[in-house]
């Protein structure tokens, strides 16, 4: 096949911060999308449950979508897959333990009859149009993750999706840094690597050496009860808690809805390994000494409506912190959760608990020296940094001059970037347009219908609170009732009725000279009355609140 197109690598989200990731890969009639991730809201997106990626240009080109193949099984790369499902029905390609939460989440959307799936595994290569995308082994800090090679007449990507180079993984082989350096071989035209950690130096601690410290903690804390957090999906942590469970006999409760059922999902596919005997309900706690329990939860970041912010917080139906506890943070804040975090402790240690957090966690990205590595193996003549906060992928960036390429052989994206790609005359690279890129903001039931206009109003509502004035008019504009003057989030009524009084005079007189200036335009009514009460507030109380005139016009 000559190669007369150019490959286009178009990512619609996951270069701005850590989530919503998704990437689509286009060439001539095929575009095979890689991930399809969320975001968790920003402190400022009030009542927002999550952020999905705008997937327009797929939706524009749904013709030639030949499917989704996913990395790994985390929300940041599986969680928007429902939502952009009900809009683009194609097929979807995942390791088997990646399926399996894949399907818990279609089963929620009631999806599961209609969407088409393939369960793939590592070595193999599917077919979809003008590409081949084979699925290599990796290891990340949850099992079955792959990096994929994807095979284009214009050259080979690899995308390493989230990976690690852990030699003694607690479950399953260890990355095949083998086959990396056998596509290297055969030439690479890009390498989108994992930038997470591409500001540490050095290599990431094998996710073994937790085990170890959990052996500690188990056996230095034999007179307490341990509550033990981490993330739901981190299911090796989860096997290596357990195993210490098992071994100073000690029963185990999971608590925490998506922790159940993660942990029932991987157990059901042979992915973790719990010996008999040693689950027990919440209900049955109380049949056993705080010595032999350990409570694994989700909640480690603080969240919430998490279990152990409940506990924390008191408002846990079945589970109250009380001294002697020892509570143990298995994983690092991520970056803007740490205030939260620090609250939870700050509520453990007040209720007399002990709080553990060192030592208990190790990442799931690579440090530096693995990106080296797979630089070395891969020797890509594109560098394109993925996955990460900006200076997390100008880390990267450095790492790839270090090892010699030039600005030109380093493209640094945006989400919606349309960089077209080949490697025809030495190689090309050159970004040649843009497509919609962003977050969709789903709240509750609607996706999408909150936008930035009702987002800036959620803020100014938190920040200044509302005032509504409600009067009553006839046809010649005098005013018959009111004006009532209704404050919510701006000041308490009852102990401010002179400024309320103030306020109704400045309405009156507002609307009188409204209606003497040029006759009774309501919609130029509603403005005198907006400007001058929001003059008058201002000088008042340096606080500028929404204001909202309902005028009613009597009968």
């Amino acid at each position: 096949m000559s190669k007369t197109s150019k490959l286009k690598i178009i990512p619609l989200g996951g270069l701005e911060a850590i989530g919503m990731n998704i990437t689509a890969f286009e060439y001539e009639d095929s575009i095979v999308v890689v991930d399809c991730g969320l975001a968790f809201p920003e402190d400022d997106m009030y009542g927002i449950d999550l952020v999905i990626p705008d997937i327009t240009y797929l939706q524009d080109n749904a013709d030639k979508v030949k499917g989704f193949v996913f990395t790994h099984g985390h929300e940041d790369h599986i969680g928007a897959l429902p939502y952009v499902l009900k809009v683009l029905n194609v097929p979807i390609y995942a390791t088997k333990l990646t399926m399996g939460l894949i399907e818990l989440k279609l089963a929620e959307h009631d999806l599961l009859k209609t969407t088409r799936r393939k369960v793939v595994r590592a070595g193999q290569t599917i077919n979809l149009g003008q590409f081949r995308v084979e699925m290599i082994r990796t290891n990340h800090s949850i099992q079955d993750a792959v990096a994929l090679a994807i095979y284009s007449p214009a050259g080979t990507v690899v995308h390493t999706g989230d990976f690690k180079v852990d030699y003694t993984p607690v479950f399953g082989d260890a990355i095949d840094l083998q086959r990396f350096a056998e596509i290297g071989r055969k030439g690479v035209l890009a390498l989108m690597c994992d930038s997470t950690n591409a500001e540490r130096p050095g290599y990431t601690a094998s996710e073994k050496t937790v085990g170890k410290a959990f052996d500690t903690i188990f056996s230095e804390h034999g007179n307490s009860r341990l509550i033990v957090a981490t993330f739901a999906s981190n299911v090796d942590r989860v096997q290596q808690i357990i195993d210490a469970a098992y071994k100073y006999r000690r029963k185990v409760v999971i608590e925490g809805r998506s922790m159940v059922n993660v942990i029932s999902t991987a157990q059901e596919l042979g992915y973790i390994h719990i010996p008999d005997n040693t689950l027990i309900t919440l209900e049955e706690m109380k049949n056993y000494p705080d010595e032999q329990l350990v409570l694994i939860t989700t909640g480690s970041q603080g969240e919430s409506m998490a279990a152990l912010s409940r506990m924390a917080g008191g408002i846990h139906k079945k589970v109250q912190i009380k001294p002697g506890d020892t509570i143990v943070f298995s994983s690092h804040p991520i970056p803007g959760n740490e205030k939260s975090v620090s609250k939870v402790m700050n509520e453990l240690y007040s209720k007399g608990a002990e709080v553990i957090f060192q030592d208990t966690h190790v990442s799931g990205h690579p440090c530096q020296e693995e990106i080296k590595l797979i630089y070395t193996l891969v020797k890509p003549e594109f560098s394109i940094p993925v996955h990460g906060e900006y200076r997390h992928r100008v880390a990267q960036a450095k790492i790839a001059r270090f090892l010699g390429y030039d600005s030109q052989h380093i493209i640094m994206l945006s989400s919606g970037d349309v960089l077209e790609i080949s490697d025809e005359d030495g190689g090309k690279a050159e970004v040649t347009g843009h497509v919609p890129s962003g977050g969709i903001l789903v709240d509750g039931l609607g996706v999408g219908d909150v936008g930035n206009i009702v987002l800036k109003d959620r803020q100014r509502l938190a920040q200044d609170g509302i005032i509504i004035v409600v009067l009553t008019m006839d046809s010649d504009g005098n005013v018959i009732s009111g004006p009532d003057i209704v404050s919510r989030g701006f000041v308490y009524v009852r102990e401010s009725e002179e400024l309320m009084d103030e306020a109704a005079e400045v309405v009156y007189s507002a609307i009188e000279e409204a209606i003497g200036r040029k006759g009774g335009e309501w919609s130029r009514i509603k403005n005198a009355v907006r400007d001058e009460l929001s003059d008058f507030l201002w000088r008042r109380t340096k606080r500028s609140p929404m204001i909202l005139p309902i005028l009613m016009e009597a009968e």
